[in-house]
């Protein structure tokens, strides 16, 4: 069993994609549901983030499996299976560990080195195992993943360039009103990234904040720890007040995850129309789908900074000694997570080896005790001790050597080494992770789907 990851992200594919492949809250539930029904998944594993969706899955056969997910996302974005294979991209066993790696540190992030990635990398586990749809792979996979976006922030500067696209989204927005002291902004949107929104808002000196929700009561929630927490003055309101927040707001932030539009062109006439003076509206859109009508970009007197602007804004890189550091590290713990890997899959030929050493004994005893019915039990006891001993002492070797060498690249090879010289049945070590053969081509949709991608399920093995 392998682990094979299918994603788009704002590396591979414009907003306007990344628009329709969105898989909010409610859709992921369902989405990993019919992934497990699927017969070549066991496990299942969704990253949903306002610039990229990947699914990191458990599967027996590449190309089938791949087939089944490439179905599944195209049922769900209504894109044609040419479209999503132009932009998506793939990767298996250990070029899917070491993705995960990157994307936990930061290293492939709008923002290079934003730490919020880490907390939806930890979501999204937690709602694959809230499912039961994560098994010991993806589980291992995950705790390390995040274990290595913690080393990264911690021994390396690679977030100084910027907590996350929020902050990179309120530098664009003062450099078109100014510093944010003394201003009044507003979040729409009380979730993960309304919460940031909130922090970033508080430490750039914004005066008021007003929290807008679908949910009067979850916007009552951020605007309560705005006040307590960051010490802003915070007021929330219900939805159909929007236009009214709007026209009292300086800086908009729209992060809601709802799948059409919510900020209208309307909206927008009116709050412009009730709002005192002159000066620049400028409305943050950092939702994907994305929460504003894209005509309200052509008012006047609006500055609407999306997903596709900060994409091309200098700021969202890190200094190349940082990003070469992070690098290092995710080498660093790719060889470790790929050790650990391949030591755990020898340690059912070992423990096959043991029993069957330990079945070759008690039969012999027993073959002794037919031989010599009358041997007094403490000499029959002092046989056996000695019997086993000289077993174990000629296993101990072999065994601590293999797992040993197991831990080395192409370390299968001697736990299959070890089967044949042993003998060992094909059940005894059946958990044993053996080179995976690839499965011919089932199916139009999958040889459609790895058209794009010919060497992504090359030179791995599960």
């Amino acid at each position: 069993m392998s682990v094979l990851l299918v994603g788009i992200s704002h590396r591979s594919a414009p907003v306007a994609v990344l628009e329709k492949i969105a898989i909010t809250e409610t859709d992921r539930p369902k989405l990993t549901d019919m992934m497990l029904a699927s017969t070549h998944v066991s496990e299942a594993m969704i990253v949903s983030t306002c610039n990229r969706i990947e699914v990191y899955a458990v599967v027996d056969a590449f190309h089938p499996a791949l087939g089944e997910i490439g179905e599944l996302l195209t049922k769900h974005s209504g894109l044609p299976l040419p479209e999503l294979t132009k932009h998506a991209y793939v990767r298996y066993a250990e070029a899917a560990a070491e993705h995960l790696f990157a994307v936990s540190s930061g290293l492939d992030s709008m923002v290079v080195g934003e730490q919020q990635i880490l907390s939806q990398i930890r979501a999204a586990y937690a709602a694959s195992d809230a499912q039961q749809a994560s098994g010991r792979t993806l589980h291992e996979l995950a705790q390390h993943a995040l274990r290595v976006g913690k080393r990264v922030h911690s021994e390396t500067g690679i977030d100084r360039a910027g907590a996350s696209v929020v902050s990179v989204a309120l530098d664009r927005a003062a450099a078109v009103h100014g510093p944010l002291d003394g201003r009044t902004a507003l979040v729409l949107g009380a979730g993960a990234m309304g919460g940031l929104a909130v922090a970033q808002l508080a430490r750039g000196g914004a005066a008021k904040i007003i929290v807008v929700n679908r949910t009067l009561e979850k916007a009552q929630r951020l605007a309560t720890t705005a006040t307590t927490m960051h010490g802003v003055a915070a007021e929330a309101i219900e939805m159909d007040r929007l236009a009214e927040a709007m026209a009292a707001a300086d800086v908009v932030i729209t992060c809601t995850g709802a799948v059409g539009t919510v900020v209208t062109l309307a909206d927008v006439h009116r709050a412009l129309s009730a709002k005192p003076g002159a000066e620049e509206l400028v409305i943050c859109d950092l939702g994907l789908p994305r929460d504003v009508d894209h005509a309200v970009a052509g008012l006047p007197g609006v500055t609407v900074i999306d997903i596709e602007t900060l994409q091309r804004d200098p700021s969202a890189g890190a200094a190349a000694d940082d990003t070469a550091a992070a690098r290092a590290i995710v080498a660093d713990e790719l060889s470790k997570y790929l050790a650990g890997q391949r030591m755990a899959e020898v340690t059912p030929t070992v423990a096959a080896l043991r029993q069957m050493a330990a079945d070759v004994v008690e039969a012999e005893l027993l073959r002794l005790d037919s031989r010599l019915p009358g041997l007094e039990s403490t000499e029959r006891d002092e046989v056996a001790r000695t019997v086993r001993r000289v077993v174990d002492k000629l296993l101990h070797a072999p065994t601590v050597r293999v797992k040993q060498l197991a831990s080395t690249p192409g370390g299968d090879s001697y736990a299959e080494a070890l089967r044949e010289l042993f003998e060992l049945k094909p059940g005894a070590a059946q958990a044993v992770a053996a080179p995976m053969e690839m499965s011919t081509l089932q199916g139009e949709l999958a040889d459609d789907f790895t058209a794009a991608h010919p060497g992504d399920e090359q030179g791995h093995t599960a």
